[in-house]
């Protein structure tokens, strides 16, 4: 007896293979069982789905049992994945309209694919034996033996899991009554529920998710922590580690070798991993006893995807609390002004944490009006003298100082001081960037990099000049200005290398760095306990953005910098922010003096009703790409004329198509399409039944190279 199933695939989303595909079994195989499949000349993973395609409005005619294909392989050794993870998956591919198999097989690990049933049972056994035996580390050591799978990083201990044999946990500190109100809060949620847990910088915010787990733990069931990149919050993962001794805790992110990524996976699934922290792909971590849910701070753009299914990991960790009935708790200094309107709503409850640990103030704001210096010719950022004597006398006194500046290398551009030259990429609509370690001129948009011309291009001039500045040049006016400092600087480039950012890190909280520089990599997550003045150089360019959301996320890294400085109590109350700023009376920086984000969140709220932005209306972003930009409007502009046919089309705004701020990046040209409606419903009907024509309409645009839509975009 034959059986036909439906098993997801992966197929890419020019194929117009959206659903699940009819296969033929000798089993019965339940949903959620890994298999390989013939597809064309290939043989692919995949999921058995819950019901036959042809049971779906495929369109198409069903095929008969004589026109299929047997599966090829059946993994029995992994334990079908759970209803409540294929609920997930299929509403991530019908939401952000992407294929069922395209979702369903990129979440899970690649080195998957690599095994067929009986390495993968021996995989499994070798694990739970490891554990048995008290710890993971061992089931990393023997991996050669033909699988394809790598042993674990020993240079990279952050990388690795950090399981540990039973024992006891460490004595959890007194809890503030705010911190004990948000904690029973959480824990006497009968099933679900999403908290938003608004905690002002050093507030404790880490110790309620840490309490809310232990409580968690204690019934039986597993946590989920979200963090927005793993690197820039090693101290959360070491706290984690350090409370839960007696359980055992694995990560998921981009940092992990293939094989200790399946190992996490696999204890995960197999429910031997109490704790799971990681990064947005872990929210689709496959947990049996999923018991808490929490999203460290909520408001980071990181928890979008920009490629593929682009999703949001903060918005999938809240509807996968309500589909395993489990509370999710969501939290930030500065709330995402979509998850603040719904704790307004009272969608959300709102747990708040007003004032720091230990009492501790937060830190004074002063700015500094640019306008009042000497203007010198060519140069757009300068020290003002009052913030080097500010670094001075925090020398002096033996604090540490940080400088944020979000823009990393020398100078943003090279520009010719007679004919009026500039540093343009060759390949995109950008700037390269001069970076001077290395004399080299770098696009960071599609990498294109070349030496620093000895001369113009243009006319042969000899004289060419940094314009503006980066970390780089901040760096080496820090070391002009006070040769006595030692000065460290963090970004992209100085922590390439493996181990790079955590050596750094560790100069800082050893106290060996009187001033640090860097970009949005230092503004946020981290705990210096030494730092009692933090400046943002040049802020200014977020002010006047296209992208409605651009003072959002200024507002919030500025005040998640400015929560680096004070954190010691006992010097909060002379921690200082300072903000260099051609726009003082701009109200942005008003309502970030008195740190008040009510105040801030309510006049963007307001500004965003009456424009019809969300979250009073709901976007999509049609994209396109081509040769020439002729040929990617083309396109989108045959899109619109095909929306404007369907019924939805009265509820749903398309305007023209635009070039994004950077329209050619790699020598290729891009256009965007925004799509508008106040419904949420019709815009999601109107994309279910568009997306199918588009991939048709596809064919009649040889000049097009690829198209895809963003559901929820934050950038516009």
């Amino acid at each position: 007896m034959t059986y036909r199933l439906a098993v997801a695939v992966e197929a890419p989303q020019y194929s117009g293979l959206g659903g699940a595909l009819d296969y033929l079994s000798e089993l019965p195989l339940p949903p959620g069982t890994l298999v390989r499949v013939p597809l064309g000349r290939r043989e692919v993973p995949g999921l058995v789905w819950d019901a036959p395609a042809e049971a779906a409005d495929t369109g198409r005619p069903p095929l008969s049992d004589d026109a299929l294909r047997p599966v090829a392989q059946v993994l029995t050794a992994l334990p079908p994945l759970g209803d409540a993870w294929r609920d997930l998956v299929a509403f991530t591919a019908a939401y952000y309209q992407r294929g069922l198999g395209e979702v369903a097989l990129s979440v899970l690990p690649p080195e998957l694919r690599k095994l067929d049933d009986t390495k993968l049972a021996r995989r499994i056994a070798r694990l739970r034996k490891a554990l048995e035996q008290g710890g993971a580390d061992a089931a990393d050591a023997d991996e050669d033996d033909g699988d394809g799978l790598e042993p674990a990083d020993p240079a990279n201990p952050a990388a690795a899991a950090t399981p540990h044999p039973a024992g006891h946990a460490n004595e959890p500190p007194a809890l503030t009554p705010d911190q004990q109100a948000a904690v029973e809060a959480v824990t006497a949620a009968a099933s679900d529920g999403t908290f938003l847990l608004h905690g002002v910088t050093g507030s404790g915010k880490t110790e309620v998710y840490l309490q809310a787990a232990a409580h968690t733990l204690a019934a039986g069931r597993q946590a989920l922590v979200l963090v927005p990149e793993i690197n820039l919050t090693p101290q959360l993962e070491a706290r984690f580690a350090e409370r839960f001794k007696g359980r055992r805790l694995v990560s998921l992110h981009s940092g992990l070798t293939p094989a200790q990524r399946l190992k996490h996976w696999l204890m995960a699934h197999l429910g031997l991993a109490d704790l799971v922290l990681g990064t947005r792909l872990a929210v689709f971590a496959p947990l049996p006893r999923l018991g808490l849910i929490v999203v460290d701070e909520e408001h980071d753009p990181s928890y979008k995807q920009q490629e593929g299914a682009r999703y949001s990991a903060r918005d999938l960790a809240v509807y996968r609390g309500r589909l395993e009935r489990a509370p999710v708790l969501l939290g930030s200094a500065t709330p995402s002004l979509e998850s603040w309107h719904r704790a307004q709503q009272g969608r959300y409850k709102r747990l708040d944490l007003a004032s720091r640990i230990g009492g501790g103030v937060l830190p004074q704001v002063r700015l500094v009006d640019m306008n009042l210096l000497p203007r010198t010719h060519g140069v757009t950022v300068a020290l003002s003298p009052q913030l080097v004597d500010a670094l001075r006398e925090r020398l002096a006194l033996g604090e540490q100082s940080l400088l944020f500046l979000n823009r990393r290398g020398y100078a943003p551009v090279l520009h010719c001081t007679e004919c009026g030259w500039k540093s343009g990429c060759p390949h995109c609509s950008a700037w390269r960037v001069f970076h001077r370690g290395d004399r080299t001129l770098r696009c960071h948009h599609c990498g294109f990099t070349e030496r620093v011309p000895r001369a113009c291009p243009q006319c042969g001039n000899l004289d060419l000049q940094p314009l503006g500045r980066g970390t780089e040049r901040l760096e080496e006016q820090i070391a002009q200005a006070l040769p006595a400092a030692r000065v460290a600087r963090i970004d992209a480039d100085t922590t390439r290398a493996a181990g790079a950012l955590q050596e750094r890190l560790a100069a800082v909280h050893a106290g060996e760095v009187d001033v640090l520089v860097g970009t949005q990599m230092v503004a946020k997550g981290h705990d210096f306990r030494r730092i009692t003045l933090v400046a943002a150089v040049n802020p200014d360019s977020a002010l006047f953005a296209s992208d409605f959301r651009a003072p959002e996320r200024l507002f919030a890294l500025l005040m998640q910098a400015a929560g680096r400085a004070g954190r010691d109590a006992r010097q909060a109350a002379r921690s200082q922010m300072w903000l260099q700023t051609w726009h003082p009376t701009h109200p942005l920086y008003a309502a970030l003096r008195r740190h008040d984000f009510e105040s801030f969140a309510a006049s963007q709220l307001a500004e965003r009703e009456s424009a019809g932005l969300p979250p009073y209306t709901h976007l999509a972003l049609l994209r396109a790409e081509a040769r020439t930009p002729e040929a990617a409007s083309a396109f989108l502009d045959d899109a619109a004329a095909c929306a404007n046919e369907f019924p939805e089309a009265e509820q749903v705004l398309v305007y023209p198509a635009v070039p994004p701020p950077v329209a050619r990046v790699a020598d290729v040209e891009r256009m965007q399409m925004l799509v508008e409606s106040p419904s949420r419903a019709a815009l999601q009907r109107l994309l279910a039944q568009w997306l199918p024509k588009l991939h048709a309409l596809r064919a009649a645009h040889k000049g097009l190279i690829r198209w895809a839509v963003d559901v929820d975009p934050l950038g516009i």
